[in-house]
């Protein structure tokens, strides 16, 4: 399982502020016991393939070093059990090998009951995050699996062009029809018509981010809505998300950003519910591109979600 991932070094992270002070890059745990895994995809070839502004290569360690400085105030209650697994080797193979390899270790940790944290990267790596996803549910879990996609776009092209970080669920739904798919926080202008009814087709459900502002109510009320009875057992659940489906003045580090789009604070409740509600056996967070940020705003995102994510 390693051979496909370059380590990283824990005491590259450690504080050195002492006992009283221990952020959490002094609590990196060794795989032994750890609850949680964190695994970086520095890769943004599906990005650039797609026609988008590449940069998301840099998102992994970049997001790492504001985790990491973040203080242990949020887990005085509980014991933080993360373990790094280090970033995804790039430097060989074609993309659709490194997908498969980055399949093949997300299912193994999950196979050891280990939750599965990743920062990607474009968003293509949404399909091997989730394929491992599937296929570990298939023969370890009894409820019906669910994919929550948070994103201004489908990702359902199809691959008559190739593999691209448009290209995840459409991949996903063609290959298994064992899960259940929901897109929130879609945008008109982000997406084909032919798109939106390929993926209603195919057993998606969608909410767009116009039916949020429309509905005058908290966006944590509507989405949680529109998941309906999906909340009422603690099913297995992929959470994926886009970093463009926060709006530019929150994340403008990303390969595409729009000024409509989600807010930190309607987001937060939000994923607090599904967190406490559904059982979030891998989160994934892509499309951060820190070239494009202005001061590390989009970074500084992606680390509280992946906090609020680990506190709750």
């Amino acid at each position: 399982m390693n051979s496909s991932f370059i380590p990283i070094k824990n005491e590259t992270y450690h504080s050195g502020r002492g006992a009283d002070d221990t952020r959490l890059g002094d609590q990196l745990r060794n795989i032994e016991g750890c609850e949680y895994i964190l695994l970086g995809y520095p890769d943004d070839e599906g990005i650039k393939l797609n026609g988008g502004r590449i940069g998301a290569a840099l998102a992994p360690d970049v997001a790492r070093k504001y985790l990491y400085k973040m203080t242990r105030n949020g887990f005085e209650n509980k014991d933080l059990k993360l373990y790094d697994h280090g970033n995804l080797d790039v430097k060989s193979n074609t993309l659709a090998d490194r997908h498969s390899k980055a399949a093949t270790v997300v299912e193994g940790f999950l196979k050891k009951n280990k939750n599965v944290i990743s920062i990607g990267g474009g968003h293509d790596y949404g399909y091997p995050d989730g394929a491992g996803f599937l296929n570990y549910c298939k023969n370890n879990q009894k409820l019906k699996p669910v994919i929550i996609n948070i994103d201004a776009h489908l990702d359902v092209r199809p691959l008559d062009k190739g593999l691209s970080s448009g290209t995840p669920f459409y991949r996903l739904l063609t290959e298994s029809d064992n899960f259940d798919f929901y897109q929130i926080g879609i945008q008109p202008q982000c997406n084909a018509k032919g798109h939106i009814q390929w993926c209603l087709d195919h057993g998606g459900h969608i909410l767009t981010h116009d039916e949020i502002m429309i509905s005058g109510e908290a966006f944590a009320k509507v989405a949680g809505e529109f998941l309906g009875d999906t909340l009422i057992k603690p099913r297995p659940c992929f959470l994926s998300i886009d970093i463009d489906a926060f709006s530019s003045s929150y994340a403008m580090g990303c390969s595409q950003s729009w000024p409509a789009g989600l807010t930190p604070n309607e987001f937060f409740p939000f994923l607090d519910i599904i967190k406490k509600r559904l059982n979030i056996l891998n989160l994934g967070i892509y499309e951060l591109s820190p070239p494009l940020d202005l001061d590390d705003r989009t970074s500084k995102l992606v680390a509280q979600i992946i906090y609020r994510y680990l506190q709750t």
